[in-house]
């Protein structure tokens, strides 16, 4: 009778071990296949209402919106920019045209073109408040004393040149010599320093004229928005340094944007201000709650990754493959916490400039514009959940890696090529003058643009350059075009059929895959569910591999011979 009473507490006792294994296994099943749910799927099984889909909604039109709203703000400032330095061309420029030639703006070719063209941007400077129909004036410093403009040349300490007796005796150290003078004094600049004018051309390098301007873009008015008030630093430079009788004049700006120090104004433009400003601090919240809720489910499958690690480790001995670690750390959520980052100080930064505290533009418009493209890009993870939307992002997937492999090889001799026409066809061709424009004219070429210009522009007095030139544009093309360009497309085609095939037939099941389908009383277990589309989404996974090798055999291949 002992004996018996023994026997059944020790069933008991492993009865209610076994009945705790299974409802931690049955509790661990439900947990991740809650996890690799769908938002409509979790709302159905759960009934929890899927907080982050809708503030990635909200975030998108949002951050959509205020790309728009500062994009259209910083058109004025490029407009303004962009007419200023038209303007000022055609005010201090002799003989400008409207058009630049080459990176130049004017050439002159004699010496007294020269000394019209010196004496043209002193006169107009002196001029400048009755020719500019602008709303530009000469730059003060803290005193209120107005800036003066400095001229400045360049010139060898001493030399001699006698090409008709091929000689030459030049001492290399350049020589600079100012002079500065006040725009009241400007009808005084030739009398006295009529020495500072004579140039000995075969002695000079350059010559300088630098001075500041003060403007207010009062555009932005009409726009409801406060207007800046803006430096411009111009350099007008006479460049003689080839000396070959042609001296380019280059008219460079630099521009800074301040807040005015002194303004009123009527009207809406300051409230208008107001309520933008609210509305970037309303972004910077919902990036921050988008933020949170990603680290939160990032924090929360970790600790999923662990149990069901730790499961495996305890139940089946075995520890759980990379790939389907993989399926737990949801690169979306990294994007999105990166997406929301730079939203949130590209925000912080378009407030500063909106309270002209600041006046970084293009940085401002580099992080909302990334934080933009990455929200958008993540709208592809809720595509994801449908069969037919999702091909693209397994194909995408499948493909990577080969096509990041086919790259490297097929950039070795991109770049050879790159380097070969640069150094052979620089000098006889605009399009090659640069290593990053013989790039760029390559690229081109690959994909078929402007092939005929290519060889047309091609200057053919030397033959031996001519000739090597239709070699190198042939065999390039022929090799990028017809092979290199080909089989990158097949790689990526080979990992579409692949893909289209197992949808069609089946993924080989993983270990997380096999042991979820051995739930049966979930509420939203369904064998064609797209929970498990998502968790067969791993192609390279730890298990059967075979039939996947064989698909791609070919791929690979391919790969290696190129």
């Amino acid at each position: 009778m002992e004996l018996l009473v023994r026997y059944l507490e020790r069933s008991n006792s492993i009865s209610a071990a076994l009945t705790q294994e299974v409802i931690k296994e049955d509790k661990l099943r439900d947990d991740l296949k809650y996890y690799f749910m769908s938002p409509c799927e979790k709302y159905r099984a759960r009934r929890h209402l899927p907080w982050k889909l809708a503030v990635q909604i909200l975030k998108i039109v949002m951050i959509t919106t205020q790309l728009i709203l500062f994009g259209l703000s910083n058109q004025l400032v490029v407009a303004y920019k962009e007419e200023n330095m038209m303007a000022l061309k055609n005010l201090f420029l002799k003989g400008y045209t409207g058009v630049d030639e080459d990176d130049y703006s004017v050439a002159v070719y004699t010496q007294q073109s020269v000394y019209d063209s010196l004496f043209y941007v002193m006169d107009q400077y002196s001029q400048l408040g009755r020719l500019s129909v602008g709303s530009l004036s000469y730059g003060e410093d803290e005193d209120g004393k107005l800036l003066p403009l400095i001229v400045c040349k360049e010139h060898y300490r001493r030399g001699s040149v006698d090409p008709s007796g091929e000689a030459y005796d030049i001492d290399a150290q350049l020589e600079p010599d100012c002079m500065s003078h006040d725009p009241k004094t400007a009808s005084q600049w030739r009398t006295r320093n009529s020495s500072f004018f004579e140039l000995d051309f075969y002695r000079l390098v350059d010559i300088k004229v630098t001075f500041p301007l003060k403007g207010i873009n009062l555009q932005t008015v009409r726009y409801r928005e406060l207007p800046d008030c803006y430096s411009f630093y111009i350099t007008i430079t006479f460049d003689n340094q080839c000396h070959s009788g042609k001296v380019k004049l280059f008219l460079d700006i630099d521009v800074e944007s301040s807040a005015c120090q002194d303004w009123k104004i009527s009207g809406t433009a300051e409230k208008n201000t107001h309520y933008l400003l609210l509305f970037d601090g309303f972004v910077i919240i919902v990036c921050l709650t988008s933020a949170v809720l990603c680290t939160r489910s990032i924090v929360l499958a970790v600790r999923l990754l662990q149990r069901f690690s730790r499961f495996f480790r305890e139940n089946y001995n075995r520890k759980v493959c990379e790939d389907d670690q993989n399926e737990f750390l949801n690169g979306w959520y990294v994007l999105v916490i990166v997406s929301d980052l730079l939203a949130i100080i590209g925000s912080i930064l378009k407030v500063e400039i909106q309270a002209k505290s600041l006046t970084s533009y293009d940085v401002c418009s580099i992080f909302l514009g990334t934080s933009t493209l990455m929200v958008w890009v993540g709208v592809i993870r809720y595509l994801g959940y449908f069969q037919k939307y999702n091909v693209l992002i397994l194909t995408m997937k499948a493909a990577f890696p080969k096509v990041l492999r086919f790259c490297c090889c097929a950039g070795m001799i991109y770049l050879g090529y790159t380097f070969c026409g640069w150094i052979v066809l620089g000098p006889y061709h605009e399009k090659f003058e640069g290593l990053s424009r013989v790039a760029e004219c390559l690229f081109s070429l690959l994909n078929g643009d402007d092939m005929f210009t290519t060889f047309a522009q091609l200057k053919d007095k030397n033959t031996l350059v001519w000739l090597f030139s239709r070699a190198y544009l042939y065999s390039f093309i022929s090799l990028f075009i017809y092979m290199v360009l080909s089989l990158f497309i097949a790689l990526i085609t080979d990992a579409y059929e692949t893909i289209k095939r197992f949808q069609k037939d089946g993924f080989p099941p993983t270990d997380l895959q096999k042991f979820l389908r051995e739930q049966k009383d979930f509420p939203v277990a369904e064998e064609s569910s797209q929970t498990d589309l998502r968790i067969r989404s791993s192609l390279l996974c730890c298990c059967p591999k075979t039939r996947i090798r064989e698909e791609e055999d070919v791929a690979e291949n391919m790969t290696s011979h190129v």
